[in-house]
């Protein structure tokens, strides 16, 4: 199947000629035609299968076909849990519809306010915006919901997580109640089904992915390391393995500033990125990484979403997250478009309940291998065996697809310990 057998309007297709995407992925096949007809839909897909698109080609074709009436008030609303994936999906929303004769616009907090509204009133189709920062301009009355007639909700698990759901049901009084809607989320959880229960009406189901399982390509791998010493076996993961790009991911804003610095002290160019930087130092740390003049991204889970890197071939868990659907978001970063990848976790000994909790998620067990000099502390774990034996790599042997062009590559299944 090509773009064109999906019916958009040839100026959609121009654009993305123009970006040499000529064959759709297998959740756009599926959703765009759904959206195209008027239905409800829940889509559930793995980060990097392109959702973004899957949702912005078809509200772009619709909203052309129509002129707005009157004055020029949001007809879509995509409303998203971070600043960064607003502006990832507002960039999409202006690439695709280039051609178009419609206007789109981003709101989220940690920038300027009356911007913002400068643009709503100026007149705007398609409006991306965050929760908080789109209640604040509803309460200051720059913006009017009342022509909305597509409501979409991307990464709608991490909103879930995030606390958002009280904000978005008061948003969604400010709606018409004849409207199309669409979520979008990684996994599906039983919150979210209760959440699809009220908020879509009779959906279409999109499933690409199972259920809260990590893309394909992504190999995963435990190194026990007792907790004083993570710091040093990741500045040794990276030194010695060569890893030019790698998202590393804290529990705390306050863990992911001090790592940075610690890594900056060994001697690696490094960054952290979390809600309680300023949009504008976010966006210069991502840009930095993302041209590869910054090796490490040091990011919390809030953060996570809507970091769009492409080919990204490491990703570490410095700290294992508390919620296991979580890891699935995190790792979700690598492995993306056919790329391969490696999710790295250090795992202390009081981490040990958290890592069972994502491998019953998993429903399997993930590999763990020592790293010579750095072993962690050995505990007996549920349901697997602790004398099993673990494989163990001396100080400056490139495995686990250190270097890049090795990510996710090669070797039979490790042995699976507990510490």
């Amino acid at each position: 199947m090509r773009f064109e057998d999906l019916g958009l309007r040839a100026e959609i297709l121009r654009a993305l000629h123009a970006k040499n995407y000529d064959t759709p992925t297998p959740v756009q096949a599926q959703a765009i035609p759904l959206v195209l007809n008027g239905h409800d839909v829940r889509v559930s897909a793995q980060t990097g299968t392109g959702k973004t698109a899957a949702f912005s080609l078809p509200i772009l074709h619709k909203l052309s076909q129509t002129a707005p009436k009157g004055q020029r008030k949001p007809r879509a609303l995509v409303l998203t849990p971070t600043r960064e994936l607003a502006h990832q999906v507002g960039d999409s929303v202006k690439t695709y519809g280039a051609q178009l004769k419609l206007v789109s616009t981003m709101v989220y907090g940690g920038v300027g306010f009356q911007p913002q509204a400068d643009r709503l009133r100026r007149g705007v189709d398609i409006l991306v915006a965050t929760p908080g920062r789109l209640l604040d301009h509803a309460s200051q009355r720059t913006v009017d919901l009342s022509c909305v007639e597509m409501l979409i909700l991307d990464e709608a698990d991490r909103m879930l997580d995030m606390g958002f759901i009280p904000d978005i049901r008061r948003i969604m009084k400010l709606l018409p109640e004849q409207r199309q809607n669409m979520l979008f989320s990684a996994t599906y959880s039983d919150d979210m089904r209760r959440l699809v229960d009220t908020f879509l009406n009779d959906p279409k189901i999109v499933e690409v992915a199972t259920r809260n399982k990590p893309a394909d390509l992504v190999r995963q791998v435990v190194h026990p390391v007792s907790k004083g010493r993570k710091r040093d076996l990741l500045s040794h993961l990276i030194g010695e393995g060569d890893w030019s790009q790698v998202l590393v991911f804290t529990r705390t804003k306050h863990g992911a500033d001090r790592l940075a610095r610690q890594l900056k002290q060994d001697g690696i160019a490094a960054d952290a990125i979390h809600g309680d930087k300023s949009q504008g130092a976010r966006m210069k740390a991502l840009t930095a990484f993302k041209a590869r003049k910054m090796r490490v991204l040091v990011a919390t889970d809030v953060a996570s979403r809507g970091l769009d890197i492409d080919q990204l071939p490491h990703v570490v868990n410095f700290d294992l997250p508390h919620v296991p659907e979580d890891y699935v978001h995190r790792i979700g970063r690598t492995g993306r478009a056919g790329a391969e990848g490696i999710a790295v976790s250090l795992v202390s000994a009081e981490e040990d309940k958290q890592l069972r909790d994502i491998e019953r998620l998993l429903k399997k067990s993930i590999d763990s291998e020592e790293i010579a000099g750095f072993e962690g502390e050995r505990l007996p774990g549920q349901g697997f065996d602790p004398t099993a034996p673990v494989r163990r790599h001396a100080p400056g042997t490139r495995r686990m697809g250190m270097k890049r062009g090795a990510a996710g590559g090669g070797g039979g299944r490790r042995a699976a310990v507990r510490w």
